[in-house]
C-alpha cells in the first residue's frame, strides 16, 4: 500500500492506487506517491513535485 497525495489541495491517503477525484477537494487531480523516500527504504533522493 503506497501514501498519495493530490497536487491540488495536498490531501494525502494511503491506498493500492490513486482514486480518480480526491476525496477532499473533489477535483480529477494528478497525485504523486510520497510513500517513501529514504535510504531505509530502499529510495533515494525525493520528488521534485512535492
Amino acid at each position: 500500500m503506497g501514501e498519495w497525495k493530490c497536487q491540488k489541495c495536498g490531501y494525502s491517503l494511503q491506498a493500492d492506487k490513486p482514486p480518480e477525484q480526491c476525496p477532499s477537494c473533489k477535483e480529477k487531480c494528478e497525485f504523486v506517491d510520497v510513500t517513501c523516500y529514504i535510504p531505509d527504504c530502499g529510495q533515494t533522493g525525493g520528488d521534485k513535485r512535492l
